[in-house]
């Protein structure tokens, strides 16, 4: 068997990076957009940078932002989609939702007496 056929391998799509700032005056901002929104197909892997920036108050561990995506009908958490932010730039390799539909991501760390506004649509298409 020659290494043409043992060794070929499919094609691999690289893997879509979504970059975020988790703000110190309790916003999402994505670079270029007035109005963030994140858009992602269902299943599709992504990798989501971001940067976060001390606000007015944070958790004992040192997160300054959290990063949680609810869906956006009944506000249920999706799994595995809970990320706490430290000061500065971190790496998640995430898969989006395989349901289509709307979603919200929302801080759950205090950051500031803005916190509730802090929070960007996320959007998953089939």
């Amino acid at each position: 068997m020659t290494c043409a056929i043992a060794c070929a391998q499919a094609p691999v799509a690289p893997v879509r990076v979504i970059e975020v700032l988790a703000d110190k005056d309790s916003r999402y901002k994505i670079a270029g957009e007035k109005k963030p929104e994140i858009t992602v197909k269902a299943g599709e892997p992504i990798l989501l940078r971001i940067t976060a920036r001390k606000g007015k108050s944070w958790n004992r561990d040192g997160s300054v932002h959290g990063f949680s995506l609810l869906r956006a009908k009944d506000r249920s958490k999706v799994e595995g989609w809970d990320l706490l932010l430290k000061p500065g730039t971190q790496e998640f390799q995430m898969t989006a939702p395989a349901e289509a539909g709307e979603y919200v991501v929302v801080c759950t760390v205090i950051c500031s007496e803005e916190h509730e506004g802090m929070f960007i649509k996320f959007v998953v298409t089939p």
